[in-house]
């Protein structure tokens, strides 16, 4: 079995020119970033033509599912805002992209076949669009216009619909404007986005922009995506693992519509489908589908899998007598998915793990319960507690070590409000008394900036360019916090030989302990710096 590290060498030899007969017979065609890493650069992930099919096929069985479940799905359209990021040419010259944009780009998303099912209020050229502001703007405008006719919506991620949300709640005066005159915004550049918006448009609405700026004008926006769009059976949107946090305020605005979380997939390899889509978030399994790659399992001690989601010792479980096949797993079991792709990759370990929930038919069914190693996840960006421990850590010494010890610190990912946060709780004292901590707050918010900059590439594209995670804050609580949170958690059956401080809390009555004794509140004051991957080759 291998991971990242093992497959590097090989597939940066491929980014740099040479042939790609070192993983695979089929020619590469494109190498897939990854959303998250804890190296500063994206994960490369080789890919293939043919693999390209695969996905289409993938996505081709997602709407002939929901419609098993949902009737009428041919008598609409989905409102589906879907985003392009940034790609860059290898050595090789190979292209170095997100999945999801590889597949935005690719011929068989351009010229699906527009049946029934499939039909979408966004046109491409709004999807293509490399300007996320202008995309977000002219796909809403897109779906506001046609709200007639929208039986469901959906974004990839419950993050990145949230945040159309945020931004609908910020420009619809502007969109209804442009619903009222039948014109489009002068700030859209974008001459084939203005283009296909405009012929959407069709001139002048003056009825649905007063309806439209009439619902978004109340004083309350829960249910408004119901309100707005009445018609609609369900929203599609991830809501398994770290995006679970999102689901009290989508259920906020959605006015009690279905969330449906119905693939499984990432960089390396698409998984598996939920095919009992309407099922509640917190029942959500998925079915793997073989014909994608070839699973095998590694068990994993279901002690490991706790709140504090410390896991299993690695060195345990490196025999290969271990892993079993996926036939061979068991109901309730918890297993790391190892898998075998077309592409080169050879007994990779994901770093996800499952839990076998049942079987649909012979098929096992599992629940996502883990990212392994990461903490803090807002967006895409997947942040293991030794990459927060490194940025603390530098934070400190560069800016806290000649008057003030970092005695304990903890985290959270604050999503209370759009677009969400990380929160750092630090203890601090003096170094030469136990007075309450004299505190300057630039000393504080360069803390907080320093912190930002050591995180890796993914958190700090979302920070600079996506906008979609906030600055960063660090809440410093009173002396003996820790301790108090120690003794919480001893009372709630930790072990007092055992007990560690937990890097992330998730636990509310942890997080009221550590609220309660917040002295000073610091943000971040500037975005850190981050350039395109490649860029600077």
């Amino acid at each position: 079995m291998v991971n990242y590290d093992d497959m590097k060498p090989f597939i940066q030899r491929i980014a740099d020119g040479k042939s790609s007969g070192i993983l695979s017979t089929e020619p590469i065609t494109e190498l897939l970033t990854s959303s998250g890493t804890s190296g500063g650069q994206p994960k490369l992930m080789p890919s293939t033509a043919e693999e390209l099919d695969r996905k289409t096929f993938f996505y081709n069985m997602l709407v002939p599912i929901m419609s098993k479940f949902v009737n009428g799905l041919d008598e609409g359209k989905g409102m589906y805002l879907l985003f392009i990021k940034p790609e860059i040419k290898t050595p090789s010259g190979l292209k170095a992209r997100p999945v999801l944009t590889s597949y935005y780009k690719s011929q068989q998303f351009k010229n699906r076949p527009f049946n029934k099912y499939n039909v979408i209020t966004s046109p491409n050229d709004t999807i293509l669009c490399e300007d996320s502001k202008q995309s977000m703007y002219c796909q809403l405008l897109c779906g506001l216009v046609q709200q007639s006719h929208v039986l469901r919506l959906g974004a990839s991620f419950a993050s990145a619909f949230l945040r159309a949300v945020k931004f609908l709640e910020s420009h619809y005066n502007e969109l209804c404007a442009d619903i009222r005159t039948g014109t489009i915004t002068s700030w859209i550049t974008e001459s084939a986005c203005r283009d296909s918006v405009l012929s959407i448009l069709n001139g002048p609405n003056p009825e649905l922009a007063d309806e439209i700026e009439s619902l978004c004008g109340a004083k309350s926006w829960e249910g408004i995506l119901r309100k707005i769009w009445p018609k609609t059976k369900y929203i599609e949107v991830i809501v398994t693992g770290s995006m679970a946090q999102y689901i009290p305020t989508l259920e906020f605005y959605s006015g009690g519509l279905p969330l449906v979380s119905i693939m499984y997939g990432a960089s390396d390899c698409f998984f598996g489908i939920n095919i009992n889509p309407m099922c509640k978030p917190s029942e959500v399994s998925y079915t793997l589908l073989p014909n994608m790659g070839y699973f095998e399992f590694l068990p994993v001690d279901d002690k490991s899998l706790d709140k504090s989601h410390s896991t299993v010792d690695d060195n345990a479980l490196k025999g290969e007598d271990l892993i079993v096949d996926l036939v061979n797993v068991e109901i309730g079991r918890y297993y790391e998915l190892v898998i075998t792709t077309f592409a080169g990759l050879y007994r990779y370990k994901v770093e996800d793990n499952l839990k076998v929930t049942g079987f649909h038919n012979k098929a096992p069914q599992f629940s996502f319960v883990e990212r392994r190693n990461v903490v803090l996840s807002i967006d895409t960006d997947k942040t293991s507690e030794e990459d927060l421990m490194k940025a603390v850590t530098q934070a400190k010494l560069n800016h806290l070590q000649k008057s003030l010890l970092l005695t304990e610190y903890t985290s959270y990912a604050d999503t209370s409000s759009i677009s969400g946060h990380y929160v750092l709780f630090w203890e601090l004292k003096p170094r030469h008394d136990n007075e309450p901590p004299k505190l300057d707050k630039k000393t504080m918010e360069d803390c907080c900036s320093e912190v930002e900059d050591c995180l890796d590439y993914v958190y700090r594209r979302c920070r600079n360019k996506d906008k979609s995670i906030g600055p960063l804050e660090i809440r410093v609580v009173s002396l003996g916090t820790f301790d108090s949170l120690m003794d919480f958690s001893i009372a709630q059956g930790s072990s007092v030989n055992q007990y560690k401080t937990p890097r992330c809390v998730t636990s509310g009555g942890a997080l009221e302990i550590l609220d309660s004794r917040v002295t000073r509140r610091f943000f971040s004051k500037r975005v850190p710096q981050w350039e395109p991957f490649g860029s600077d080759s």
